[in-house]
């Protein structure tokens, strides 16, 4: 399974219809309105980094209102110092 979050920027007056359009993805898990560079957050859930990009770009980027999008995919860290 890959995770991650979509950042959506969205056309001024075409919040809820977004919102709502969002909720019908299926690997939509939940939609958050937020304030600032992005209008909303999608957490999102796939079987693969191909089904999520799919995902993105098929279904998220085609909802009208939708003007830019930013994905980041969640991995897991492993050991105690990946960083130094």
């Amino acid at each position: 399974m890959v995770s991650g979050l979509v950042f959506v920027r969205l056309l001024s007056g075409h919040e809820e219809a977004v919102m709502e359009a969002l909720r019908q993805v299926s690997g939509v898990e939940r939609v958050i309105a937020v304030f600032g560079r992005w209008d909303l957050v999608v957490a999102v859930q796939a079987e693969d980094i191909d089904e999520l990009a799919s995902m993105v770009i098929n279904k998220i980027r085609a909802i009208p209102g939708t003007t830019t999008t930013e994905t980041l995919i969640a991995v897991r860290l492993k050991g105690p110092k990946l960083f130094i």
